[in-house]
This record gives C-alpha cells, sequence and structure tokens, in this order.
C-alpha cells in the first residue's frame, strides 16, 4: 500500500519549504507523499525508546540523533538545495558527518535509518523508501515491525544492500556502522505486553 500523493506534478524542496499545510509531505523524485496520520502510541514509544538508548550510548560521540520530523535531502549530484526532488523524514538518523548537517536537517545520506512500521506505512517503507535509501548510500537500513516483534536490516555493500538479516526482537542487536552501540530489546517487554 502506498502513501497518498498530494498531486500529478513534480515538486523540489524550493516548493515543498513553502507548503503552509496541516499534511507533512515527503518527496521521493519528484513526487509529494501524504505522510500517514499521527502515529500509534506504540509506535512512539518504540521510537523513542530506540533514540533513547542510541542517544546515550552516542554521548560525546560525533555522531548525532535525529527523530521525525527531521528533514533528509538527498540530492542526485552537486544540485542546489532548491531544486533537491527527495526529501525524507525518517523516524530516526544518525548521522556521523558533521558537515552534512545544516539549519534545515541533513542533506546527504545519513549512516544510519530507522522507519518503525506501521500498517499505513509499511509498503511504501519496504519498497519505495529502501530504494531511495539504497540508492542515496545509507549504510544500514532498520525496519522495526513491533507488532510482530520483528526486525529487517539492510546493510550496504558495494553500493547495494545485500540480503536483509531478518531477527525477532529480543536479545540485543549490534548497529553494524556504530561500532560498540547496540539495542537492548528486553528493555520493551513492557510494550509488548510482558512478552
Amino acid at each position: 500500500m502506498s502513501l497518498p500523493r498530494r498531486d500529478n506534478g513534480r515538486h523540489n524542496y524550493g516548493e515543498y519549504r513553502q507548503w503552509r499545510e496541516d499534511t507533512r509531505y515527503e518527496l521521493i523524485d519528484g513526487v509529494a507523499y501524504a505522510m500517514a496520520p499521527a502515529p500509534t502510541r506504540l509506535h512512539q514509544e518504540v521510537l523513542l525508546e530506540l533514540a533513547r538508548q542510541v542517544a546515550n550510548a552516542l554521548v560525546d560521540h560525533p555522531c548525532k540523533v535525529f527523530i521525525a520530523p527531521f528533514d533528509v535531502r538527498l540530492p542526485k549530484a552537486d544540485e542546489a538545495d532548491d531544486m533537491i526532488e527527495t526529501v525524507v523524514q525518517p523516524d530516526l538518523s544518525v548521522v556521523c558527518d558533521s558537515g552534512k548537517l545544516d539549519e534545515r536537517g541533513c542533506r546527504g545520506a545519513p549512516d544510519w535509518i530507522v522507519e518503525v512500521l506501521s500498517p499505513a506505512t509499511a509498503g511504501h517503507d519496504h519498497i519505495l523508501k529502501r530504494a531511495v535509501y539504497e540508492q542515496a548510500g545509507v549504510r544500514e537500513y532498520w525496519l522495526v515491525h513491533p507488532v510482530d516483534r520483528l526486525l529487517t536490516v539492510y546493510r550496504l555493500e558495494n553500493k547495494r544492500y545485500k540480503m536483509p538479516e531478518v531477527r525477532e526482537l529480543q536479545g540485543r542487536q549490534s548497529i553494524g556502522v556504530l561500532p560498540g552501540v547496540e539495542v537492548d530489546w528486553e528493555r520493551f517487554t513492557d510494550l509488548w505486553g510482558g512478552g
């Protein structure tokens, strides 16, 4: 299931910044997709716990953690910001190159992106955004399935995502692009209703 389009036109970041509507959008190759309505409480609690664990592990580290809404601009080459046609708002992003950060967010691929899936966004995140992140060079991409308690991990190798690792949300999971940093899924047990 894909998210609804704003219209049939092609847009860029310059236009996107001027939209003053209540609906948030992401641009993918110039197509504006409406963001899903407010996420569920479970989605938000999972995202917050992930962000808390990773941010705590990265204290005094050059890598920075960001949660949505946070614009990640993914240029195809060296086009001016206003001409960029892909702008996404991942649930969680970690950026280790401070040169990619500015007041508007991030220009270029974050090192690690996490999307917490919901029924309204699962297909969009699995198919369309995975392809965008691969092409942009996101080194590691996680899809967290909170209802099914599964994790899908894509890691970039030779500019392509290799076969994903799929595992249950239990124990600890290392973040490949952040050596020494891991997520402790046991700290999510209360969110799952005790197991």
